[in-house]
């Protein structure tokens, strides 16, 4: 039986129909762009955003660096389809990875990740102020190497030199009191021994 061409021309366009139909259906929602990009090279960065085709939920995002440390701060914030992640800063040199998963519109996680590199960061240099600061700094007063000079002895008070004049005028007059009394004593025995003979004698 042959067919009509106006039939195979329906079945055709039927076709056409359903594959059309069927193509945005299949189509997931993706990564559109990233800041920074795949591959990039930055000196500095202090935020990650990450754009996809349509509205996604529930992101998560890590950026990881040197040493497998890493490096964002907080949650993200999500805007529709912009991803915003806050990063850690000063970042030192090296490679660094984005790692992101997120859920699309038609409820597919989406996930990847994205290389780039930081290269070039600065260190802060000192403000006026800390500048200023150590400018102004006094400088230490370095020790005498010389001797010191010995503390001047206090002067004797007039209590204790009293005592001193007391006590050596005693000793004066003591010991020629003891003298007297010792030359007096053997004079009485002498004139004692005397008298004694003299009455011995017829």
């Amino acid at each position: 039986m042959k067919r009509s061409p106006f039939a195979a021309f329906a079945a055709m366009l039927a076709a056409a129909l359903l594959v059309s139909g069927a193509a945005p259906a299949l189509a997931h929602d993706a990564l559109k762009s990233s800041s920074p990009a795949k591959g990039a090279e930055v000196e500095a960065l202090d935020e990650v955003e990450l754009e996809f085709t349509a509205k996604v939920r529930m992101p998560f995002v890590i950026v990881r660096g040197p040493g497998d440390d890493q490096h964002q701060q907080g949650k993200p914030e999500l805007d529709g389809a912009v991803v915003r992640q806050a990063v850690k800063g000063p970042l030192p040199d090296g490679k660094y990875t984005i790692a992101y998963r997120v859920v699309s519109s038609d409820g597919h996680p989406i996930e990847g990740e994205i290389p780039f590199r930081v290269e070039g960061a600065r260190t802060p240099s000192p403000g006026p102020e800390e500048e200023t600061a150590t400018s102004e700094a006094p400088a230490s007063v370095p020790a005498s190497s010389g001797p010191s000079e010995p503390a001047a002895s206090a002067p004797p008070s007039e209590g204790t030199s009293a005592d001193a004049d007391q006590a050596s005028a005693q000793q004066q007059v003591t010991f020629p009191v003891w003298l007297i009394i010792v030359i007096g004593a053997l004079v009485g025995i002498g004139i004692g021994f005397l008298l004694s003979a003299r009455k011995k004698k017829p």
